[in-house]
C-alpha cells in the first residue's frame, strides 16, 4: 500500500509529454478501424449469406471466428511488446490487418472468408490494447485526460458503421466492406512509421511461456464460445456446458501456473495482489458487464415490451451513446481534480440511476425513457477511464505491457458472462410466465441494477489520490520556509 502511494505521488509530478498527443492521434486509428469494420460486417451478415449462398448460421462465423481469434491472441500482447517493442508490434499488427482485409475482399467462398476473418481477428485484436498501452507509457498521470479524447472516435464507429454498410451494399459490391480498409490502413501505416517513437531500448528478452499460452488462450476461447452458445443456442446446452467446464478448468490451471511462476508466466497474476490494481480490474469487469447486459436487454425491451419497430428502437437507444460522448472528454480533468475513486463511483451511481426506471415500471414514459438512457450513458462513460488510470499509476512503468494484457482479458470476460447469465434468467422468467413478458423484463432489469451496485462497491476501493496529493501541515511549513 505504501509502495502504491509513493508511486502515485511520483507519477503525479510527471508533466504531460507533448509526444503523447501525436501518439494518441496515430494509434487511435487502429481501434477506430477495427470497431468500424466489425460494425459494418455485423450489419452485412444477411447480405453475405445471400451473396455466397450460405446459411446464416454458417456465415455468422465471419463474426464469431474474428472474436475468438481475438481472444486467442490477446494473452500474448504483453510478451510481444517486451520481446519486440511496441512500435514494431503495432506496425506488424496493422500491416497484417490491412493485408487480411484485402484477402477478405477477394474471398471466393464462405469458408475462405471465414478463414481470412480469423486471420484478421488475430491481427486486429491486438490493436486496441496496443494503443492503450503506448499512450499509458507516455501519459503518466495524465492518461485519463488523453484516453478520454481517444475514445471519442471509437464511439463514432458504431454510429457510422450501419450508414457506411448501407451505402456500400446499395451502391457497390459487398467486397468493399473489407476493401475500404486498404486506403485507411495505408495512411495509418505511413503516419505510424513517421510519428511513433522507436522503442528498441524498452524491449526485454523475456522467454515465451508456452505452458501458460496453451492453458490461457484455449481457455479463453472455450469460455467465450460456450457463453455465446448458451445465450444464443439453448438447444446445444449440454455441449456448451461441457465446453464451459473445460474452459474454466484451463483458466484455473493457468492461475495456478501463474502463481507458481510469477513474472516468468505469460501474465503475472501477482499483479492482482495490489489493492489498487485488483480494484481497477474488478471495476473494469463489472463495468463491461453492465454495458453488455444493457446492450442485450434494452433493445429486447423496446422491441418486445413496448412494441417499437427496429428503426425506432435504434433512434431511442441513441441518447445512451450521446451521454457517453458528453462525459468522456471530461474524464481527464475530473479524474485529476477529484480522484479515480470519486469519479468512477459517482459515474457508477449515475448509471444505476439511469437504469432504475426500467426496473421499476414496464411502461416508462417516452421522455423519461430518453432521459434515463442519456443519464445511463453519461454515468457509464465515467467508470472505465478513471479506473484504468488508477491501475497504471499503481504499477512500475516496465509492467505496463503485461498489465494492459491482464486488465483487457478481465474486462472482456465481464460482457459475455453478464449477457449469458441475464439471457438465461430472462428466458427462464418468460417461460414461467408466457402470458406476459413485462414482469420477466422488470425482474431481469432489477438483477442488472444489482450488478450496477456492485460496480459502485468495486469503484469505492480505488484510491482517493486527491487526499494523497493534499500537502500536510509540515509540508506546507517547509514550503514556506524554502
Amino acid at each position: 500500500m505504501i509502495e502504491e502511494r509513493s508511486r502515485q505521488q511520483e507519477v503525479d509530478l510527471e508533466p504531460l509529454d507533448p509526444m503523447v498527443w501525436k501518439i494518441a492521434w496515430v494509434v487511435l486509428l487502429g481501434p477506430l478501424m477495427t470497431v468500424l469494420d466489425s460494425t459494418v460486417v455485423n450489419v452485412s451478415l444477411s447480405t453475405l449469406s445471400s451473396e455466397m449462398h450460405t446459411a446464416l448460421t454458417t456465415i455468422q462465423w465471419v463474426t464469431s471466428g474474428y472474436l475468438l481469434a481475438l481472444a486467442l491472441m490477446l494473452p500474448v500482447s504483453g510478451w510481444l511488446v517486451d520481446r519486440v517493442g511496441a512500435k514494431r508490434v503495432y506496425l506488424g499488427c496493422f500491416t497484417a490487418f490491412t493485408l487480411t482485409s484485402l484477402l477478405c475482399g477477394t474471398a471466393t467462398s464462405a469458408n475462405a472468408l471465414i478463414a481470412f476473418r480469423v486471420l484478421q481477428g488475430m491481427a486486429g485484436g491486438l490493436l486496441a490494447p496496443m494503443a492503450q498501452m503506448m499512450v499509458a507509457r507516455r501519459a503518466g498521470r495524465h492518461v485519463a485526460r488523453v484516453m478520454g479524447f481517444m475514445v471519442m472516435p471509437v464511439l463514432i464507429g458504431p454510429i457510422l458503421g450501419p450508414v457506411l454498410a448501407g451505402l456500400i451494399l446499395q451502391h457497390a459490391s459487398w467486397r468493399w466492406i473489407f476493401l475500404i480498409n486498404l486506403p485507411i490502413g495505408l495512411i495509418a501505416l505511413v503516419l505510424a512509421v513517421w510519428l511513433l517513437p522507436a522503442d528498441e531500448h524498452e524491449a526485454q528478452r523475456r522467454s515465451f511461456d508456452l505452458t501458460g499460452f496453451l492453458l490461457l488462450s484455449p481457455g479463453l476461447v472455450l469460455l467465450l464460445h460456450s457463453l455465446e452458445s448458451l445465450s444464443a443456442h439453448p438447444g446445444t446446452r449440454n455441449l456448451s456446458l461441457a465446453e464451459l467446464a473445460v474452459g474454466v478448468t484451463l483458466l484455473g490451471l493457468f492461475i495456478r501456473h501463474g502463481i507458481r511462476n510469477g513474472p516468468a508466466a505469460l501474465i503475472d497474476v501477482h499483479l492482482f495482489q495490489g489493492r489498487t490494481f485488483s480494484a481497477a480490474a474488478a471495476t473494469q469487469f463489472l463495468a463491461n458487464a453492465i454495458a453488455f447486459g444493457g446492450q442485450m436487454l434494452l433493445p429486447l425491451y423496446l422491441l418486445t415490451v413496448r412494441g417499437e419497430s427496429a428503426s425506432r428502437t435504434g433512434l431511442l437507444l441513441a441518447p445512451a451513446g450521446l451521454g457517453m460522448m458528453c462525459s468522456y472528454p471530461m474524464m481527464g480533468a475530473l479524474t485529476e481534480r477529484f480522484s479515480p475513486r470519486r469519479v468512477s463511483s459517482a459515474g457508477a451511481a449515475i448509471a444505476l440511476l439511469g437504469t432504475l426506471p426500467f426496473a421499476l415500471s414496464g411502461a416508462v414514459p417516452l421522455p423519461l425513457l430518453c432521459l434515463a438512457l442519456f443519464v445511463r450513458g453519461a454515468g457509464s462513460g465515467c467508470i472505465n477511464i478513471p479506473s484504468i488510470a488508477a491501475a497504471y499509476a499503481s504499477i512500475p512503468k516496465e509492467m505496463i505491457p503485461v498489465a494492459t494484457t491482464a486488465i483487457n482479458i478481465v474486462q472482456r470476460l465481464g460482457g459475455p458472462i453478464a449477457t449469458t447469465l441475464l439471457a438465461i434468467f430472462l428466458h427462464a422468467r418468460i417461460a414461467a410466465s408466457p402470458a406476459g413478458h413485462t414482469d420477466a423484463y422488470l425482474v431481469t432489469f432489477r438483477i442488472l441494477c444489482i450488478v450496477h451496485a456492485l460496480v459502485i462497491v468495486a469503484a469505492l476501493r480505488l484510491p482517493d489520490t486527491r487526499s494523497q496529493r493534499r500537502p500536510t501541515q509540515l509540508q506546507q511549513t517547509e514550503a514556506l520556509a524554502d
